[in-house]
């Protein structure tokens, strides 16, 4: 069994691939945090203040159910969570995540894909979401990353 796991949500699938590079380069185990009801192309349009993506986004108290529970935290000491910048920041799906188990004595690190601005302080603003774990700022892992700067990258932290 890994100690290490790969968990991410992915909206347009952009996340889904560099999750998977990081979990082939990290030795890792690989879990995706699915909503219960998908996203559509409707619902990620940012432009549309109304849109499920937006509504959300707007309602700090926002919690997207999950499609499962299915996670083996308990099974893993160190966790890279990844996730799209949603203005500025984690989507609150993410949150649910977080919320959803017991993360004590574990280590997160952040890493994230994005069109436009960077992590910003979304570790400090998810912390109060898994208290009790070490979240750590990880990077912004735009583009296509190669599985050698990632196991260096993965190996550093």
């Amino acid at each position: 069994m890994s100690k290490t796991l790969v968990a991410f949500f992915s909206a347009s699938g952009t996340t889904k691939r560099t999750a998977e590079k990081l979990a082939a380069a990290a030795g890792g185990d690989l879990y995706e945090i699915k909503p219960a009801v998908p996203y559509t192309r409707a619902d990620l349009n940012w432009q549309d203040k109304h849109s499920r993506s937006s509504v959300e986004m707007n309602d700090p108290s926002s919690r997207p159910e999950l499609a499962d529970r299915d996670a083996r935290i308990g099974d893993y000491e160190r966790i890279f969570l990844g996730f799209p910048i949603w203005w500025y920041t984690a989507p609150h799906i993410i949150r649910t995540f977080l919320e959803s188990y017991d993360f004590t004595g574990k280590t997160i690190i952040l890493f994230a894909t994005s069109g436009g601005s960077g992590l910003g302080k979304t570790a400090a603003e998810l912390s109060s979401s898994c208290p009790g774990a070490k979240i750590i700022d990880g990077k912004l892992l735009n583009g296509n990353p190669s599985e050698e700067a990632l196991k260096q990258w993965a190996e550093s932290i």
